[in-house]
């Protein structure tokens, strides 16, 4: 009836008033009719949006990982406990010999290591042995080689005391073996070793060997089933009782043979342990390398072996999957009833394989009820379910905290405090995470504060420190009491939604989980927190296909112990295995694209200092830093009302304060290209760590040290000591200081050492180089 009313007056004013009247009512009556289509089009959208199914392309991928073994034939293989006496004469080291450490194997047995977070020493096969013993001990646990070629073709010296080293201290060797390059090579014998190579072959079928005292995080028992992709293995033939197979496998075709070609299909030997009854020394042979993702689990367990238990993995994986963005989501992509049904009977499934698993949902409470009648009867469920979860809080409306002040960023999470109150959301392990990283590395220290005054935040997570890539070199740090622990990622982002339109499709997904990065993040990290979001659990619900998945593949082939703790105990046993992660490294925000973006804009890199005046003491650093201040485009630092001139940054206590107390105490340069902001200390010279610290932050500073006599510089210390009223100085005289032994008085050996160890210049200066080119350091004597 409205409508009809209307249309009747539009009518009646339309036929009034002339025919040139009636052309500018056309144009008018038009636009009203256009106007209300578009507003009937917009409310009838919003209806259908909010009232009808949502379509759906959704085929959830079931896992389809099965394990071969039944639980009677897995509880056979336990694992072996390699730890011996041996281990006492050995250090926590590793020897890795490479032709070129550029070289495809090189890089993988050193990521490998890193990955392990295992100390190596790389060395050029060409040159001479390092070092190899310090007092009774031998400095390396394992030696590495990564080719058969490098070890056979050493010097003959060289070769000798290595072997000898390895029999004095029963030290193994790892070596892998490659193909020849010309494939008309079949086979050859190993120089002095009753070993014979078979080269260039394709295989299948790959199993380990079960009855062998290796495995220790690997479980034998299971196939990798149809061709290897590699088809460039070398294989093991023998006539000796010191092999022992590691594994076995059957020929099969090369993949570019046509389909007519019928293999032998015998058995080979793909990885071969020499127990060392020969000669003394025992190896373990690969005849591929660690492209293969058995041979990374072989290889951690042959250095466990090998080492006598010194560098070996403890079985313990604790994992924690965080679900970033509950009630965040586009219409149309968020969970449904259905959706949160499914994610917690996984849950109920994943119980029975990690201890004490629980989702861990992160919320930011502004987005409740926003989407369709479907998605906000999911966000009920959700809620209805609150109880099965552990959650933490995210920001209220998914706020990047390096954008805001302290007070904008508590009335953010106080809300979303007030929000779990209300719907009763139990809030309780004292950890949160940032909206993309934001804010907690580089560090927003307003955003610290605030997690601090609202929530009593102990713990957070990141995949930015030290930097997003490579994975394996993430770590851990504390700061303000909170305790950031690095994040994995599993290949879902916020956009992966679809197992059709994954990127790399389907097997790509498949092959990480499978063996891949993804797998591999269990095998070499001991704490694991990853990062999902709402979305991969509706749609497809990737989420729970990949986890589900992988989690079943650890268990078929590795004795892994997959457990979850809250935060607050995972960051505990983080810090107790990793103690030297507790601080950490500032670097420079402005040199990494992706930290750039997550710091404020407020901040800038034009406050950092492009010179630095390191020192020592009682040089005259003073005076020129007096002497600098008098150039117009030279700016010093702010002076500190503790340490007057000097900042004191990289050698102590204020470190920790972070770089934006840091750069406070530097003005922002009228020309940021023409002037030239510095600063000196007398302190930075000798400190130990102070020469890494300055690299991380400042990588293209200048470095000034001013020198003199060092004699003439120990005397001045003491006088500078005696006229301060130093009790030891005032009784004691130059000489008699300068020559105390090691058991004098305490005190008298502090300013012995204060007085000398600074003037061993070319100690120092080493220290800077190992850092710094020379091109970037000057040192001036007078």
């Amino acid at each position: 009836m409205m409508f009809k009313r209307f249309w009747e007056r539009l009518k009646t004013n339309y036929l009034r008033g002339s025919p040139l009247h009636r052309v500018g009512r056309t144009k008018t009556l038009v636009s009203a009719i256009v106007c209300l289509s578009f507003l009937l089009f917009i409310a009838f959208t919003y209806h259908f949006l909010n009232s009808s199914p949502v379509h759906r392309i959704a085929n959830p991928p079931e896992p389809a990982i099965t394990c071969r073994m039944n639980n009677l034939q897995k509880s056979m293989f336990t694992p072996k406990d390699h730890t011996s006496k041996e281990r006492l004469h050995i250090g926590a080291r590793v020897l890795v010999f490479v032709e070129s450490q550029y070289s495809k194997a090189a890089k993988q047995i050193t990521s490998s290591l890193q990955y392990a977070r295992i100390d190596y020493k790389l060395e050029n096969t060409g040159h001479n042995l390092p070092t190899l013993t310090h007092s009774d001990k031998g400095r390396f646990a394992v030696i590495i080689f990564e080719s058969l070629e490098a070890y056979v073709n050493m010097d003959n010296w060289n070769r000798q005391l290595l072997d000898k080293y390895c029999q004095d201290y029963k030290v193994g060797m790892i070596i892998f073996v490659h193909s020849a390059d010309e494939y008309g090579i079949e086979k050859e014998k190993v120089p002095g070793l009753p070993l014979i190579l078979r080269y260039n072959v394709a295989v299948k079928d790959y199993r380990l060997n079960a009855f062998t005292d290796i495995w220790r995080i690997t479980k034998p028992g299971e196939t990798v089933l149809d061709n290897i992709e590699e088809d460039d293995w070398v294989v093991f033939e023998y006539n000796h009782s010191t092999y022992e197979p590691l594994s076995y496998a059957k020929l099969a075709p090369p993949p570019y043979l046509n389909s007519r070609y019928i293999p032998d299909n015998s058995t080979v030997v793909c990885a071969l342990l020499d127990r060392g009854t020969l000669d003394g020394i025992q190896r373990i042979f690969f005849g591929n390398d660690l492209s293969f993702w058995v041979h990374q689990m072989i290889f951690i367990d042959g250095i466990s072996y090998l080492s006598h238990g010194k560098l070996s993995f403890d079985l313990e994986r604790y994992i924690l999957v965080d679900v970033d963005d509950i009630f965040v989501g586009i219409t149309g992509t968020r969970m449904t009833a259905e959706d949160v049904e499914a994610m917690a009977k996984t849950q109920e499934r994943l119980q029975k394989e990690v201890s004490n698993f629980h989702f861990n949902l992160g919320f930011s409470g502004w987005f409740y009820q926003h989407g369709t009648s479907l998605e906000n009867a999911g966000d009920q469920k959700i809620l209805e379910y609150r109880n099965k979860f552990w959650w933490f809080g995210h920001m209220w409306r998914h706020e990047q905290g390096h954008k805001f002040d302290q007070a904008k960023l508590e009335t953010s999470m106080i809300k979303n405090y007030q929000f779990a109150k209300e719907h009763d959301i139990p809030v309780m392990h004292q950890y949160a995470v940032a909206p993309h990283h934001s804010g907690v590395y580089p560090v927003h220290e307003p955003l610290y504060q605030a997690w601090k005054n609202v929530w009593d935040i102990r713990v957070t997570s990141t995949e930015e420190y030290p930097r997003l890539y490579p994975s394996w070199k993430r770590r851990g740090f504390i700061h303000k009491r909170v305790m950031v622990l690095p994040r994995q990622t599993c290949g879902l982002f916020t956009k992966t939604l679809y197992i059709d339109t994954y990127p790399g499709g389907r097997k790509k997904l498949d092959d990480s989980i499978q063996g891949g990065e993804l797998f591999k993040t269990f095998l070499y990290n001991p704490i694991n927190i990853y990062m999902t979001h709402m979305g991969n659990y509706a749609n497809d619900r990737l989420a729970l296909y990949t986890f589900e998945s992988v989690i079943k593949f650890v268990k078929c082939w590795t004795n892994l112990k997959l457990k979850q703790v809250t935060p607050l105990e995972m960051g505990i046993k983080y810090f107790e295995m990793y103690p030297e992660d507790k601080e950490p490294v500032w670097q420079d925000p402005c040199v990494y694209k992706r930290h750039l973006q997550i710091w404020s804009a407020n901040k800038s890199c034009d406050r950092l200092p492009k010179f630095l005046v390191v020192g020592p003491q009682k040089t005259g650093t003073t005076a020129l830093y007096k002497f600098l201040q008098i150039h117009p485009a030279i700016l010093a630092n702010y002076n500190s009302p503790e340490t007057f001139e000097e900042v004191q940054f990289f050698n102590g206590n204020n470190y920790h304060k972070g770089i934006d107390w840091y750069m406070e105490f530097f003005p922002v340069p009228g020309n940021a290209t023409s002037d030239f902001l510095f600063e000196k200390s007398a302190n930075y010279f000798d400190g130990e760590l102070v020469p890494y610290r300055v690299h991380s932050l400042l990588p293209k500073i200048k470095i000034i040290c001013i020198l003199i006599d060092p004699a003439k510089r120990a005397y001045s210390w003491y006088q500078h000591m005696q006229a301060h009223g130093d009790h030891i100085a005032s009784n004691y005289t130059f000489h008699e200081i300068i020559t105390a032994p090691d058991s004098a008085p305490r005190k008298v050996r502090e300013l012995r050492n204060r007085s000398l160890i600074p003037g061993i210049y070319v100690q120092h200066l080493q220290k800077w180089l190992e850092f710094f080119p020379s091109r970037q350091c000057v040192a001036g004597v007078h």
